[in-house]
């Protein structure tokens, strides 16, 4: 490899593509390619990268097959940085099992976390940690250390495992700072505000406060009776319940736990799980087989009991009940949390990623856009959305990942 090729490839290992441009940007053999399309992505000009690679590729020919591989591999990286979820995961395990069978450990290793990262972001959590299983991080350097560390941390956060996220970050940290990349050690710093920012509000006693990771970590492990409004889950410390799939019934879970000790009216419930203006004779028999519903579905946590006015929970062997609720509430919550990364998402890796049709997530789109809270650049397969990240909060319980004893 020419000295010009090496002078380039140390550029971008340091996290300069300027100064790696300035010795490759007039060649068009093929590692000068491979080394302008990572240079390129790293300047965030995703498709001309995707498209230098390709060439890169093609140019390489049959017979390198680890150059191919690697080109795949940096390919595989725009695709996830771009949020491209639709990927094709395949070519990823292909170059990585290439990779190996060549000896080159890191760039193998490179891609397993890359592979990890999506799993991570589209919530398939058991699938990420099995991978993560199979990594051994020793031998990687310092850079790729920091990216399989944030790994760790963002599978724990999810978790709900504050303290192992805690030390992880801890640990991409010091790997950033050894790689002295400042892109890298600014993704860390950005990564560990999740822990640091109100991710949750409690309800209780007709007060509301913020509550931070750790804080609602601990809340799932007290013996309080907890209607969780992240994941429409009623829990104690022993047994959780999941109404995700009853949103009625959540929905008067949720209204008898925010006034509890107290009651709620009648009318009061009609209105939360109906959505009725005026409570007539059929919305008040409704309910009475709704709150039968209720009761029996609940029984192992709470009961349910008639008042003068309307209806009261009360805990079985819980001292309190709370309400843990998202810290914003509104109807698209989902797609902003993703959104709240400041990338750039098509609507079919939201969908992908929050495991729904395409064209809900259209329409949710549409909806936030009328209200100004995203916007979109480019047309038809290349349109994207994005919005700033909102300050003051974290995502992660905004995210589509099942809680502690799901």
């Amino acid at each position: 490899m020419d000295s010009l090729i090496t002078a380039a490839a140390r550029a971008l290992t340091a996290g300069d593509p300027l100064g790696a441009l300035n010795r490759v940007a007039l060649r068009d053999d093929a590692p000068a390619l491979a080394l302008r399309g990572i240079a390129m992505a790293q300047l965030g000009d995703f498709a001309r990268a995707k498209s230098l690679l390709r060439r890169a590729a093609r140019a390489f020919g049959a017979k390198e097959a680890v150059a191919r591989a690697r080109c795949a591999v940096a390919e595989a990286e725009i695709a996830l940085a771009s949020r491209d979820l639709d990927w094709p995961a395949k070519m990823l395990d292909a170059a990585r099992m290439t990779l190996e069978a060549h000896g080159d450990r890191v760039n193998a290793a490179h891609a397993r976390v890359l592979e990890i990262r999506r799993l991570l972001l589209i919530g398939r959590l058991d699938e990420a940690e099995d991978r993560l299983a199979e990594l051994d991080p020793a031998p990687l350097p310092p850079a790729l250390k920091a990216a399989h560390e944030m790994v760790v941390a963002g599978i724990a956060m999810r978790r709900l495992r504050t303290k192992p996220a805690h030390a992880a970050l801890a640990r991409a940290a010091r790997a950033a700072r050894k790689a002295d990349i400042p892109a890298l050690t600014a993704e860390v710093e950005s990564a560990s505000l999740a822990l640091t920012t109100p991710a949750a509000r409690l309800i209780a006693r007709g007060e509301a406060r913020p509550l931070l990771l750790e804080q609602v970590e601990a809340l799932l492990a007290s013996e309080a009776l907890v209607v969780d409004a992240c994941r429409h889950v009623v829990r104690d410390a022993r047994t959780a319940v999941s109404l995700a799939r009853r949103p009625v019934l959540f929905a008067l879970a949720r209204a008898l736990a925010e006034a509890w000790p107290g009651d709620v009216p009648r009318d009061t419930l009609v209105a939360t799980a109906f959505e009725a203006k005026r409570a007539d004779d059929s919305h008040r028999a409704r309910l009475r087989v709704e709150i039968g519903r209720l009761r029996a579905t609940l029984r192992a946590l709470a009961s349910v009991s008639a008042t003068r006015r309307g209806f009261a929970l009360a805990p079985r062997l819980a001292r309190e009940v709370v309400v843990l609720a998202r810290p914003v509430e509104e109807r698209h919550a989902a797609v902003l949390a993703f959104l709240a990364d400041g990338e750039s998402w098509s609507s079919s890796a939201l969908a992908l990623a929050l495991g729904t049709s395409q064209r809900t997530v259209q329409r949710a789109l549409d909806a936030l856009a009328a209200a100004g809270k995203v916007h979109s650049f480019g047309h038809g397969r290349a349109r994207r959305w994005m919005t700033p990240l909102g300050p003051g909060f974290t995502t992660i319980l905004l995210l589509p990942a099942p809680l502690p004893n799901d």
